[in-house]
């Protein structure tokens, strides 16, 4: 599997605000809590805790927890 790691900033807000919203409804997230995890996302995604991935495979993205100080990321 190749995944490949895509810039949050090459993104437009509402198209990375939509990634992240696939992202976390995908386990079926209650819809209270949607916009709060969305939230929470993005601020690790801008804070350098996650990295939004691509996997060239499946043609699916996904987000992983990711070590700023290490250089490396973790699926999760």
């Amino acid at each position: 599997m190749f995944s490949m790691q895509i810039p949050i900033d090459s993104l437009s807000p509402e198209t990375l605000r939509r990634v992240v919203a696939e992202y976390v409804t995908r386990d079926g997230t209650d819809s209270v809590d949607v916009d709060v995890k969305i939230k929470q996302v993005l601020r690790q995604l801008r804070a350098g805790h996650a990295a939004l991935h691509f996997d060239e495979e499946d043609e699916s993205t996904t987000i992983v927890k990711h070590d700023p100080r290490e250089g490396t990321s973790s699926q999760g």
